[in-house]
């Protein structure tokens, strides 16, 4: 289509906040629940591994319908999917709210996955191609700068829905969201007939599926079966093994392959795909167990644990804002090192937490984490497309939103499940060393000596510190884990003059 000859200026307005707002309502459904996880816990009756399956299940849904979108659109239509995903994202979002167990929420998260799957990447190719090249920049500046405010409106919003009204208003909030995007891109967007796809590799596709799923169902339920102690782990261990054996052995073989093998050859793009991979999986888990160690362990309420959280959402505003001047000056790979600097200083101070700290530590480091985001972020977004053929950047963005969504539904699973492991070992070993002879002991606890109480008060503090040994021990591993990333911006070929324009990577 032809938007710049068939479309007025305020028509391409309306549609891009339409598309914006869809877009939005997605990306702070990634966030706006994590603040109000504790309460959800109660509510539901889940255990502290249980609960994260509220933010994988959403996101691995995502991330699984994900390859579809791109040949939905062809066959259906853009603006038809976008319509029929943004109705479908709201009426599933209500059902959330009135969520009444562990088991209704899981599932309905996962639908509500599936829903939004196609906003972020169809409105992106809307956008694309609603604005002429001239004004092409300023149209994606405006819709990154929205979809990275999210991190700051989402936990904020969120603590005050949860204090204010209850836990479920971070669901309901979406309905008027859904309202106005729905109505801007209906007036808006111009209508796209549907065109011919090439056959979808459906054993391919169909791999794939099969290893996210079962790959997340074994990182999710492994902790409550013991691991491979369970025959339930083995079966999800080998349908994942054999499913991703068949998926690459599809993609060297098969004639017209779902991941294009012009992709694997390029080592930018893989390269830069591996940095989204770890990076999301430690953003994302930090970002979901820093607000549970704000409510249970510090005894903050959700309001303050979004408002604490918030700075780390304007850190990534401000690195937006900035990442292109700074990648300009120095270069992309140098502003990439330098955002990663960012993120080991951060990982390394919150390994030094502690219960008695202020709210200002949490502060600085979501500061640093979300500048040191945007410092990598943004000269990717130049580098991954660098070498690239034209051809294959609508691939490509697909196969790296899916990629984002795995890495963030891995990454919360596996640090969610080493916090509870190690939370386990600490308080074993602090209990070991308790000898409720001591004087010392009973001088600093003589309570736990009166009543029917008995030693529950002094279990209850053990216990507090081991998880906060826990977080610190996990903090400590991602600071390790981020170093990882170093050798893959090494290994980037700078990027070449008049390449990588009007495509945007973005990091939550």
């Amino acid at each position: 289509m032809s938007s710049e000859e068939s479309q007025s200026l305020g028509a391409r307005l309306v549609a891009s906040a339409g598309l914006i707002a869809a877009t939005l309502m997605m990306t702070i459904d990634t966030t706006i629940a994590n603040v109000a996880l504790p309460h959800m816990q109660g509510s539901l009756s889940a255990s502290p591994e249980q609960i994260t399956w509220v933010l994988t299940s959403y996101i691995v849904a995502s991330a699984v319908m994900t390859p579809l979108t791109g040949w939905m659109a062809g066959r259906f239509g853009r603006k038809r999917l976008l319509m029929v995903s943004t109705v479908a994202f709201v009426v599933v979002s209500m059902l959330c709210g009135a969520a009444t167990s562990l088991t209704e929420m899981v599932l309905l998260r996962m639908l509500q996955g599936v829903a939004g799957a196609a906003l972020i990447p169809m409105s992106q190719a809307a956008i694309l191609d609603l604005w002429p090249t001239r004004l092409l920049a300023q149209a994606m500046a405006a819709w990154s700068a929205v979809i990275m405010a999210a991190p700051v409106l989402g936990p904020t919003l969120g603590g005050y829905l949860t204090d204010a009204l209850s836990w479920r208003w971070v669901f309901y909030i979406n309905l008027p969201i859904g309202v106005i995007a729905l109505i801007a891109m209906s007036l808006g967007l111009p209508r796209d007939e549907p065109g011919r796809r090439p056959a979808m590799d459906q054993l391919g596709v169909g791999a794939l599926i099969v290893f996210i799923v079962s790959l997340q169902l074994l990182l999710d339920r492994g902790p409550s079966r013991d691991w491979f102690d369970a025959p339930e782990i083995w079966i999800e261990a080998v349908l994942a093994a054999c499913a991703l054996h068949v998926f690459v052995i599809q993609t060297l073989t098969a004639r017209n392959p779902y991941v294009p093998r012009g992709l694997l050859g390029d080592r930018n793009f893989m390269s830069t795909l591996g940095v989204q991979l770890l990076l999301i999986a430690l953003l994302q888990a930090s970002a979901a167990l820093t607000p549970t160690l704000m409510q249970q362990l510090l005894g903050y309420s959700a309001l303050q644990s979004g408002i604490v959280s918030a700075p780390r959402g304007f850190g990534s505003v401000a690195g937006f804002l900035l990442a292109p001047w700074i990648s300009n000056r120095i270069g992309p790979r140098r502003a990439m090192f330098a955002g990663l600097l960012l993120n080991v200083a951060a990982f390394a101070m919150m390994s030094r937490f502690d219960l008695s700290m202020s709210p200002r530590p949490l502060e600085i480091t979501g500061v640093l984490l979300g500048f040191g985001q945007a410092l990598i972020f943004n000269p990717m977004a130049v580098l991954a497309y660098a070498t690239l053929a034209p051809s294959l950047r609508n691939d490509a963005t697909v196969i790296a939103s899916m990629g984002r969504n795995l890495g963030a539904s891995v990454g919360i699973a596996i640090l969610q499940a080493l916090s509870v492991r190690q939370s386990a070992a600490a308080h074993e070993v602090l209990a070991g060393h308790v000898n409720t002879s001591d004087p010392l002991v009973r001088w600093a606890l003589p309570e736990i000596f009166q009543g029917p109480g008995g030693l529950g008060p002094l279990n209850a503090e053990v216990t507090r510190q081991g998880a906060m040994i826990a977080y610190d021990t996990v903090f400590g591993w991602m600071c390790a884990a981020s170093l990882v990333m170093a050798p893959l911006i090494l290994i980037m070929r700078p990027a070449k003059p008049g390449q990588g324009k009007g495509i945007e990577i973005h990091g939550e």
